[in-house]
């Protein structure tokens, strides 16, 4: 298996709940850290969304080893941003035994 290219600069981002000032609750981003990546595409589909079709791609993403638990180590439900698009993390897995590179498979919404 070759080293994957690290090419992409990601923003990993974790949902917050906040107070929307009305007496309800709104969902934001905080940013967590910047790591590198390589973005390889999956699959894609045509989807019904609340406004309308929209493109749902699967990608997956390499990023660099991290233990459980590091702040690094991106976990279900929380999203990978480069540039505009957004990558929602799905699973994460380690690419290989050792546990050099992180396997994460993401979704990517587009409104068509």
């Amino acid at each position: 298996m070759s080293a994957p290219v690290l090419n992409r600069r990601l923003l990993l981002e974790a949902p917050q709940t906040v107070s929307d000032g009305a007496g309800g609750l709104a969902e934001t981003w905080t940013l967590l850290g910047t790591l590198w990546g390589e973005i390889r595409p999956r699959s894609g589909r045509e989807a019904l969304g609340e406004a309308g079709p929209v493109a749902v791609g699967m990608f997956r993403i390499t990023l660099r080893g991290a233990p459980q638990g590091a702040p690094e180590r991106p976990v279900p439900g929380q999203r990978l941003r480069h540039g505009a698009r957004i990558f929602r993390v799905l699973a994460v897995t380690e690419r290989e035994p050792g546990g050099m590179y992180l396997t994460c498979e993401t979704r990517e919404e587009v409104a068509a």
